[in-house]
């Protein structure tokens, strides 16, 4: 399944890319080397566009005691960190590096209400930066679950992503796994959980948005 997100620039990469072809073989009728070059590698590039936008359909087991992957990709960060933006305390915060190559959907870590959502313009540094998180074009969500619990989560574009897309409101009621938001040519998603929580990942371990459990809650 391709996400929504893709189809307009699929449709015009994929236009530009038989047009491009049509041309070509036109002023040189004549097939060779350079005709064949060009059409693998158009052909290559859209289905790394393909591939980009790909939004697989995946089943969610919603566990209110869990805190699931919001994305797909590599952990970078675990660490102890002072939340400064909305929660104001200490938080556990664990970064998640989205590579072009990853799947970008978004999804919601934890059911509840959304109950701050805040969209801010900023630098691209690369993802991986330190100051990334709270220097680069950014969006911020916090779900407060049935419990109470507060829970941040962080879209931030990365120094090739320059388009984040967050569909959520405050004051909307989500569950956990659902779809949230999308960001274009690879980035990173943070977040920040209680104190108290039980990570349940290492380092350098690959996530998948909507299975791979980060954390269990007391």
């Amino acid at each position: 399944m391709i996400h929504k997100e893709g189809t307009t620039i699929l449709l015009l990469v994929g236009t530009k890319m038989v047009v491009l072809n049509l041309v070509i073989w036109w002023i040189w009728p004549e097939p060779g080397i350079f005709h064949w070059s060009i059409l693998t590698l158009s052909t290559v590039a859209f289905l790394f566009f393909l591939q980009f936008f790909r939004n697989p359909k995946r089943i969610v087991e919603q566990n209110e005691k869990q805190v699931i992957a919001p994305a797909d990709g590599k952990i970078v960060v675990i660490e102890k960190t002072e939340e400064q933006e909305f929660l104001k305390s200490q938080r556990i915060q664990i970064s998640i590096f989205m590579s072009p190559i990853n799947v970008h959907v978004n999804r919601n870590p934890v059911s509840g209400i959304v109950k701050y959502y805040r969209y801010h313009k900023g630098k691209y540094l690369v993802a991986w930066h330190p100051k990334s998180s709270s220097e680069n074009e950014r969006t911020t969500v916090v779900y407060e679950m049935a419990n109470g619990v507060q829970l941040l989560c962080r879209q931030i574009a990365g120094m090739a992503a320059r388009r984040i897309k967050c569909y959520l409101n405050e004051g909307e009621v989500v569950d956990q796994g659902g779809e949230f938001g999308f960001i274009k040519f690879g980035s990173r998603v943070d977040v920040f959980l209680p104190v108290d929580a039980s990570v349940k990942v290492k380092i350098g371990e690959v996530s998948v948005g909507g299975r791979t459990v980060l954390a269990e809650l007391g």
